[in-house]
């Protein structure tokens, strides 16, 4: 069975060898020089190739238009207009000071006026700006605009809660700690009953 695994896994690097350039590997090589290992011991010596796979996929969002997703609406709601709220969307991305993770859950929420968007788009568009180099105010603005402006709702409430490994494994070295962003617009920033109403459905 072991050999199967093994077969598999290095059949896949063979298949994905000419996705990456030869100066790309050498650049991770030169990395890992540089922290003081050997490239070419047995542990390491495919790393480059797959080190720079998995950063083709943590970066797709560039290849994407996230707003895309929202641009098939539904107008038969039966007369539906309060709030629609996606709460605890799980996503990733990478911080773009120094690399490391950004893990965290989002809530979007948008109060429609005639038009509604099926749920999984919201988190299409978390995930199409999760996925490029990010800071976290960032992608919850971004996330928020993309919204307001292709659904033209009444409201747009956008929660980011994350952890950062930029925080959690480097520098001050505090593990456990959420930063939380948010961004409002509409009837949830200027009204404060919607906001305050968002907010508490939010958890927040």
């Amino acid at each position: 069975m072991n050999f199967f695994c093994n077969d598999l896994e290095g059949a896949e690097l063979d298949q994905g060898a000419e996705l990456v350039p030869d100066e790309v590997q050498e650049a991770v090589r030169t990395l890992l020089r540089w922290v003081g290992e050997n490239p070419e011991r047995e542990g390491l010596r495919d790393t480059p190739r797959r080190y720079a796979k998995a950063w083709l996929e943590y970066c797709q969002g560039y290849e994407e238009d996230p707003g895309a997703h929202l641009a098939r609406t539904f107008e038969e709601v039966a007369g539906y207009d309060e709030i629609v709220l996606l709460k605890d969307i799980p996503f990733h991305s990478h911080c773009e000071h120094h690399l490391a993770p950004i893990t965290g859950k989002a809530s979007i929420a948008y109060l429609p006026k005639n038009r509604v968007v099926g749920i999984s788009k919201l988190a299409r568009v978390l995930h199409g700006y999760a996925r490029r180099l990010q800071i976290q105010e960032r992608l919850t603005a971004e996330v928020a605009q993309a919204i307001w402006d292709h659904l033209q709702p009444a409201g747009v409430a956008v929660v980011i809660e994350a952890q950062h490994g930029c925080m959690t494994g480097r520098g001050v070295k505090t593990p456990g700690v959420g930063m939380v962003t948010s961004r409002l617009r509409g009837c949830f920033l200027d009204d404060k009953s919607s906001r305050a109403e968002i907010l508490s459905l939010m958890g927040y």
